[in-house]
């Protein structure tokens, strides 16, 4: 790699994309989607938010006031595209990055920083938006993800099932064997890789030797690649796969080509592993530029309303902000509740143990 030639300056040949990096539209023969004004504008207002909360928690973590947290800034329309193609019954298991598809299934930011803080175990009800709990464990959330879409068949349903993981994961044992029992068992799940092009400081070519939606065929079942920086393609594709998942056609991997523009998480420096030159080539790839240009050229929206969404992010970021710092911390002993559905003994044990630890302190 060099400085001339960087990683990604050209897009694959066989990348599904309907909204170019200069925001011109473009036709799929096997993808394509008819979207409203409205829509688009709702759309670009979803990207510019979930940047805007995704900046916020990267201050705050700079700032002392989150332990951690894992930016998705340049994957806002892999996430947004993916997360609108949803019916509401669907269900859908993320990696700790999905802060789009939270967005776009209801769920308050500050609970997503309030997990980051430290202050609960995830903060909101996976049940009341169809939507998990983060996976910390690389891939595991894949095999979760197929177990509930074979219980949703069994159950004669419907709905379909998203599970999102990253290009690193796809190396993990549990990735490959939930690509098995999907096969076998036709079960309604759709595979979502974000190859973001960095399994933290390792490169894609040291994952794979094939394209990563190439590897579906292997198990049985098809794969495409979507331009993950197109929100359109992104929609298009998803809700297509999510389609045929509910009419019973089986699973399918979407691996949506895109690019981590910061770090794989505030602990992580990437200038250590990664030219500059490269960040720049996809910086001119920008999900939300090409979207704005996309509004302009075609009078779908003006100045005042770019102006009036950038005002309503900003007082977004103030807000999420205010409510992050504002969190109570939990009583110590709240961390024993909602482990088990019932009491259990070992934990009862722990639970008193801890108490006269903590009450050591008083006094």
């Amino acid at each position: 790699m060099t400085a001339e030639a960087p990683r990604g300056a050209q897009a694959p040949a066989e990348l599904v994309q309907l909204l170019t990096p200069e925001g011109e539209r473009v036709e799929h023969p096997d993808y394509d989607i008819d979207l409203t004004p409205e829509e688009i504008r709702g759309l670009y207002r979803d990207l510019v938010l979930v940047r805007r909360v995704d900046l916020e928690a990267v201050a705050l973590q700079r700032q002392g006031e989150l332990g951690l947290w894992a930016s998705l800034l340049g994957q806002e329309a892999a996430q947004i595209g993916s997360g609108r193609a949803l019916a509401a019954t669907d269900m859908v298991f993320p990696t700790y990055r999905e802060h789009g598809v939270a967005w776009c299934r209801g769920v308050d930011p500050v609970n997503l920083l309030g997990m980051f803080r430290g202050v609960n175990h995830g903060g909101w009800d996976p049940a009341e938006h169809n939507f998990h709990l983060y996976t910390i464990v690389i891939g595991s959330q894949t095999l979760h993800a197929v177990g509930y879409a074979m219980g949703v068949q069994r159950d004669g349903a419907e709905n379909a099932t998203l599970v999102y993981f990253g290009d690193g994961a796809t190396s993990q044992g549990d990735v490959n064997e939930s690509f098995i029992w999907a096969s076998v068992f036709n079960a309604p799940v759709v595979f979502f890789c974000q190859n973001n092009q960095w399994a933290i400081s390792e490169p894609l070519e040291k994952q794979t030797r094939i394209p990563l939606y190439r590897r579906a065929s292997g198990f049985g079942f098809p794969g495409v690649r979507v331009d993950g920086n197109d929100v359109f393609a992104c929609l298009a594709v998803t809700r297509k796969a999510l389609a045929d998942v509910r009419s019973g056609q089986g699973p399918t991997l979407i691996e949506a080509f895109t690019y981590r523009m910061g770090a794989h998480t505030t602990s992580d420096d990437p200038t250590r592993y990664r030219v500059a030159s490269e960040l720049e080539a996809w910086k001119l790839k920008d999900p939300i530029e090409r979207v704005r240009a996309y509004m302009f050229k075609n009078e779908i929206a003006d100045q005042e309303f770019f102006d009036a969404i950038d005002a309503e992010a900003d007082e977004l970021g103030k807000d999420v902000r205010r409510r992050c710092l504002a969190l109570p911390d939990p009583e110590p002993l709240a961390i024993f509740d909602h482990v088990y559905a019932e009491p259990h003994r070992l934990m009862e044990e722990e639970r008193a143990e801890f108490a006269a630890y903590l009450e050591g302190f008083e006094g």
